[in-house]
């Protein structure tokens, strides 16, 4: 009683420490496998957290600099607006009202001239700005057509001074237009070559007038008033300082007391057009100094990475701002950013805008210094969320370009876990992201027998493969949590979709001209797969019995297998398939009946040639054989077929290989049956190799050694018992003493070697057998204190010979309590 309760004191401590070492310790094995639960802990660094663990360093917003001068330009605006206005009231009734009569005829015609002038001007600045957006809508006048129309009459009035001052301002034109061309090239790439004519009018191109179409069309209607507001506050600027230099505003006769204030009133009127065209020529002055020389629109376009195709975006950007902050309060474009202007664009019904919107949040989403801010306020959202699930099945080859900036955002987005389950819950996300697929099988007709896989190719220009590779980068994404997994699985035609892409021939593995492309799709395609039939629960098991179904996965597999000694990746790749398949019953007989897979997963794990950075290739096989002869007499056989038990026996000497070499030889002598006595027999030449490891080593070696020594001494008789206890060096008393102490060590069931004190159980019911004066031995260790305490503490942990995550797979067919029983019978003289 002092004893067990020291132990019940005590015990939590010792078992942490075990599991400590256990965890600290560097087996063979290379870290947790299938034959033990794996407890999957989120860290703070997680690659699928929304939240960022490490705090970076802002990143300033270059669009603020745009902002801020649309602020400054719209200050200006507003005053000289608030001015013309002013003066437009003092004409009118001050001056026409109550000096009208007593005007001279020369102050009379200015006024009225300066009045229609700035009525004119108003006007015209008034719907410029709309012209300007108008302007700009069509991504076919990208730097040309577009901004330098509507600025090209400015650069006109300051030509003489570029002269003057400038000498290499022509160079500089040049290079403008250079950029502009290629601006043109790069962003538009084939849209405008193959663009069909619409049901609509492009707003840009819309002609006015029947008559002069080139004057009239939209575009240029923007240049047109821009002239006209610089020669209108020009006019009004002259007029103004000749009225307040020359004073002549007529003579006041003494006495008269109507012309009395008229000088004043006009002398205030003057000063007031005259500030108000000083204040609109100089905002235009700051504009011209901002964007054509200072180059402000080309710096934020180069700080935000966007490209040359950029400078349209970044033009939309500033036009936008500049309206809101003049059109609204001036503040209004501060509260803009190029974001949620791209977000904005991108919900539009205009496919230049949607191409515009696109392409920002693309470089934006790419670019590390912006990615998690767009990220994030993509993923919050859902509008826009699903407008681009939605530009996925936009399969027309003018919006090539849209649907490709979908695609390659939401592979970015899918990245974040949370923004990933967001992406799986829009409703026919995932038939959207299948379209991304170009590849199928069309139906002959006829029902026995599997038309030929072909991928579609409607146009032969059209991207698929980059296609093909972003849906399955999406899908890689999205396939990290177990939920989406039962969605991919779920959607019509979409699994089989994706095993057709892990197919690859002889030709395509062991050529040397195989370009990256295809070994890239073939990679991302088994890593979906691998994902997938590695989900836990109910999903997972309805997940591999499809995946397993379907013809092509194993003979695919199969095929990678035996060609792909060049890309062990991939190799690594399609024996995880196989191992997670093998939890299912049915999908193990079809895996041990598909013809040469257990062959080549031999070759692979009993390879002598193989390179040493290719050992978890070899582990990986090891681990699947286990698996495939895990409770199947039928795989046993076949393995036993293939003459291998000889090198599996020799393979418990390597370090690499002899955890799974263990298991395998173990679950071939459980699960063989009796009519393969003879080829087992041979096994016991381990016998002193499973002695000494089960003396010297610890942990999953020790667990495993012992497993297969309690299956392979059943084997030997008694007499050749003892020759291999001679050759072991090893004394029977001394190994009873060890698994006594295993017991002590092990007092609650392992998370690291659930199965270990099974398998004592197991050996020491053999040694019991094999010889009485064990039964002593073993008595006089205290054995039988160590069985009743398993009794109060064995859980579901060790009923299991595997586990697909923290759920136990293949349930052992004999409890330990049943072992425990027998043990004690033993132990009490009663045979068994």
């Amino acid at each position: 009683m002092d004893r067990r309760s020291s132990i019940e004191s005590g015990g939590s401590v010792h078992l942490e420490i075990n599991e400590l070492n256990g965890m600290l310790s560097v087996t063979e094995s290379g870290g947790p496998t299938i034959f033990e639960p794996q407890i999957q802990i989120e860290t703070k660094n997680s690659s699928t957290s929304n939240s960022v663990s490490s705090k970076r360093p802002a990143v300033r917003a270059p669009e603020k600099k745009i902002t801020l001068f649309a602020l400054r330009l719209a200050v200006l605006e507003k005053a000289a607006t608030g001015l013309g206005t002013l003066g437009f009231i003092w004409a009118t009734v001050v001056l026409l009202g109550g000096f009208a009569i007593t005007l001279d005829t020369t102050d009379f015609w200015v006024i009225t001239t300066i009045l229609l002038i700035e009525g004119t001007r108003i006007f015209s600045r008034s719907h410029e700005l709309e012209w300007q957006h108008q302007a700009t809508w069509s991504l076919a006048d990208v730097g040309i057509s577009s901004f330098r129309a509507i600025k090209y009459s400015t650069r006109t009035i300051v030509k003489a001074a570029k002269a003057i001052f400038k000498p290499i301002s022509d160079a500089t034109n040049a290079s403008s237009r250079e950029i502009a061309r290629n601006s043109q090239q790069t962003a538009r790439g084939k849209w405008d070559q193959r663009r069909l004519a619409t049901r609509m009018w492009t707003s840009s191109e819309v002609p006015l007038l029947p008559y002069a179409r080139w004057m009239f069309i939209a575009r240029n209607v923007s240049k047109m008033l821009y002239w006209l507001q610089i020669l209108s506050a020009t006019a009004c600027l002259v007029l103004s300082l000749m009225k307040l230099v020359f004073q002549n505003f007529g003579e006041v006769a003494k006495g008269d007391t109507d012309k009395r204030n008229r000088k004043s009133a006009l002398l205030i009127f003057y000063s007031l057009a005259f500030t108000e065209a000083l204040l609109f020529l100089l905002e235009k002055a700051y504009w011209e100094w901002k964007i054509n020389y200072y180059r402000l629109l080309e710096e934020v376009n180069k700080k935000c990475e966007l490209g040359p195709s950029g400078m349209t975006s970044v033009r939309r950007f500033f036009y936008d701002a500049y309206s809101r902050s003049v059109n609204g309060s001036i503040f209004d474009g501060l509260k803009m950013d190029m974001v949620s202007f791209a977000m904005e664009l991108l919900a539009s019904t205009s496919p230049d805008e949607q191409l515009i919107g696109a392409q920002i949040l693309r470089k934006f989403a790419l670019n590390p210094r912006f990615c998690d801010d767009t990220l994030q306020k993509i993923g919050t959202n859902i509008i826009v969320m699903d407008r681009l699930v939605e530009m996925l099945n936009w399969k027309d080859v003018q919006e090539e370009e849209l649907r490709l900036s979908a695609a390659e955002i939401i592979s970015k987005l899918t990245g974040k876990k949370q923004n990933s389950l967001r992406v799986a819950g829009i409703p026919g996300a995932m038939e959207s992201i299948s379209s991304l697929l170009q590849i199928s099988r069309i139906p002959t007709g006829a029902s026995d027998e599997i038309c030929e896989k072909r991928i579609i190719f409607d146009n032969e220009n059209y991207g698929f493969w980059t296609f093909n590779h972003l849906g399955l980068l999406i899908l890689k994404k999205l396939a990290r949590d177990h939920d989406n997994c039962g969605k991919i699985g779920n959607t019509r035609g979409l699994l089989p979709k994706i095993i057709e892409f892990t197919q690859a021939g002889e030709r395509l593995l062991r050529d040397e001209s195989a370009t990256p492309t295809q070994i890239l799709t073939l990679k991302r395609s088994l890593q979906v797969v691998k994902m997938m039939a590695g989900t836990a629960g109910a999903t997972g098991k309805e997940l591999r019995k499809d995946i397993s179904e379907i013809v092509f996965t194993i003979s695919n597999i199969r095929d990678i297998l035996r060609y792909g000694e060049k890309h062990p990746t991939l190799q690594h790749l399609g024996i995880e398939i196989l191992k997670s398949l093998a939890l299912e019953d049915d999908a193990t007989e079809r895996i041990g009946g598909t013809g040469g897979v257990l062959k080549e997963l031999c070759n692979i794990f009993l390879k002598e040639t193989m390179p040493n950075h290719h050992g978890h290739v070899r582990t990986a096989a090891g681990e699947a054989l286990a698996m495939l002869a895990l409770e199947s007499k039928n795989n046993c056989h076949r393995i036993l077929k293939l003459k291998v038990t000889r090198k599996l026996v020799e393979a418990l000497e390597v370090p690499l290989l002899r955890i799974n070499a263990a298991r395998i030889l173990r679950n071939l002598c459980a699960y063989s049956g009796a009519g393969y006595f003879e080829e087992l027999k041979e096994l016991a030449d381990a016998g002193p190799t499973v002695l000494k490891a089960i003396m010297t080593e610890e942990h999953k070696l020790q667990e495993v050694m012992m497993g297969l020594g309690a299956h392979i001494f059943k084997f030997i008789t008694p007499e050749e018992s003892n020759i291999m206890f001679q050759r072991a060096k090893i004394q029977e008393a001394e190994l009873a003493t060890k698994l006594v102490e295993i017991l002590r060590k092990h007092q609650h069931p392992s998370i690291k070697v659930p199965r270990i004190r099974r398998f004592v159980i197991e050996l020491s019911i053999w040694m019991m057998r094999d010889k009485g004066t064990n039964i002593q031995l073993l008595k006089k260790l205290g054995m039988d204190m160590e069985l009743e305490y398993i009794i109060e503490t064995t859980s579901e942990l060790e009923s299991f010979n595997v586990f697909s995550g923290t759920v136990g797979m293949n349930r052992h067919s004999v409890t330990i309590h049943s072992l425990v029983d027998t043990a004690r019978k033993l132990l009490a003289g009663e045979k068994q």
